[in-house]
């Protein structure tokens, strides 16, 4: 069993006011004037805390107050009261949801899982990894929770092919050397980031977090330089085929290559394993209706790693069409982890998966489809404090100038992330009885997906559903 992994956690307060849910109504023209104010009693002093900021136009006290109602409740004029913020409507998009971008912003302060303590009051289904529900039945019993330390739970996940079997000479010897494999303790490396206002000081407090954290990250080549040259160790370099001269020192250095897919990747990989045999290749693919076959042909050409991408709200879309959405993430992964399954070449080649990874149980929900493991990117960014007002795309000035970010602070507010995002890893995983999630990778009868059970239900009486 490999070491136990921990990730230290670093309190590291956001620059910027982030927006709040909630907001304070403080209607002072109809105060009373009492002698002893609620206000002074504000169990966190909130209203002797509160300021202005000037920056982004918000009234700190949303970030200081708690909710606890009391000064709502306890003011004799009743001119307190909570609202929701305007502001907190305004923030992501129906996909990366207000709800969401807040909890992770929580997540990159404290290292801490957010938790409402009031139960779900929302929907049981919805669209995409929504309509996936993991099994918990192991959830009733205390001694199966891996983090507080009674039983360790495993998130190790390995990189690279495997032999189906090793022969032996008649001496003992083996017949075949074993390919080379890349270990790392946590099945979440850090992806192409998709947009954002970024700086050479954004890239190196991402180097810097997976090299602590003992990741890797996918960097563009034309983002590489030699301030990320201490950092080579845990780069993923993201190369053209016609690079390979050029980024020969990255190529060498490097644990993996990556090339995206074109008509030239198949001939850069082959010259890649003919200059570094025990080089990992991975090749990074778009989702569409063909690309299980194309994930196979890949595995026949060699590649080690096939990192399988949806767009950024987890969509996946028609080759031909690309304006078609055709599905998502979660069922495309399935089509092509059970396209390896039927060819009996699964276990010998690695697939990542990336494109809609908003939450932590979306990593478990992404590996219960057949990924080994996940490549995040708006994460990271809104770990930095992104609005995704995506400002930047229109070439227009960040609001929270992410560009301007220092790096070791920045290191601490993603290395907080992550430690958030892997101790739900561990509880789904405790609350599912597993203890490595290698374990984890295809299980599909540990879920139920709600288009199964639609069909199963309703099928008879309305007809199934066409695939």
């Amino acid at each position: 069993m490999p070491k136990k992994y921990h990730i230290a956690i670093t309190p590291t307060p956001p620059r910027f006011t982030p927006t709040a849910k909630s907001t304070v109504l403080d209607w002072e023209a109809g105060c009373l004037r009492c002698f002893k104010c609620v206000k002074r009693k504000c169990v966190v002093d909130a209203y002797n805390q509160r300021t202005f900021d000037p920056t982004l136009l918000t009234d700190t006290i949303d970030k200081i107050c708690k909710n606890c109602l009391q000064c709502v409740q306890q003011c004799p004029g009743r001119v307190i009261s909570k609202a929701l913020n305007p502001e907190y409507e305004k923030i992501g998009d129906a996909y990366w949801t207000p709800d969401i971008i807040i909890k992770q912003w929580y997540q990159a302060e404290t290292g801490s899982i957010p938790v409402s303590g009031a139960g779900y009051s929302g929907p049981f289904s919805g669209p995409g990894f929504d309509q996936m529900w993991t099994d918990m039945s192991e959830i009733v019993r205390p001694t199966r929770d891996g983090i507080h330390g009674r039983e360790y739970i495993n998130t190790q996940v390995s990189l690279g092919r495997k032999l189906f079997s090793l022969p032996f000479t008649d001496t003992g010897e083996p017949i075949l050397d074993a390919p080379k494999n890349i270990d790392l303790p946590i099945p979440i490396l850090f992806g192409e980031l998709p947009f954002g206002s970024l700086s050479r000081e954004v890239f190196i407090a991402l180097a810097m977090a997976a090299a602590t954290l003992d990741t890797v990250i996918e960097v563009p080549e034309d983002v590489l330089d030699q301030s990320l040259g201490s950092y080579a160790a845990n780069i993923i370099p993201l190369l053209s085929p016609d690079s390979l001269e050029s980024a020969r020192t990255w190529i060498e250095s490097a644990p993996i290559v990556e090339f995206r897919d074109t008509a030239e990747s198949t001939a850069a990989l082959r010259e890649i394993k003919k200059q570094y045999p025990e080089k990992l290749v991975m090749i990074k693919t778009g989702l569409d209706e063909d690309s299980h076959e194309r994930v196979a042909f890949l595995a026949d050409e060699g590649a080690d790693i096939i990192h399988l991408v949806a767009d950024r709200n987890g969509n996946v879309h028609s080759q031909s069409r690309p304006d078609e959405v055709i599905g998502f993430v979660k069922d495309y992964v399935r089509k092509a982890h059970n396209t390896l399954v039927d060819k009996g070449i699964r276990n010998s080649i690695t697939l990542m998966a990336s494109g809609g990874i908003a939450m932590a149980e979306h990593v478990a929900k992404a590996i219960i489809c057949g990924a080994d493991a996940v490549l995040i990117d708006i994460p990271l960014l809104l770990a930095l404090e992104c609005r995704m007002c995506l400002r930047c795309q229109e070439g227009l000035s960040c609001p929270v100038q992410i560009e301007n970010i220092h790096p070791a602070w920045g290191k601490a507010r993603i290395m907080n992330f992550i430690a958030a995002w892997r101790n739900q890893l561990l509880e789904v995983l405790g609350a599912m009885g597993i203890r490595e999630v290698r374990r984890l990778r295809g299980e599909v009868g540990r879920a139920m997906f709600f288009e199964d059970l639609e069909a199963d239900t309703f099928g008879r009486l309305f007809g199934r559903r066409k695939n």
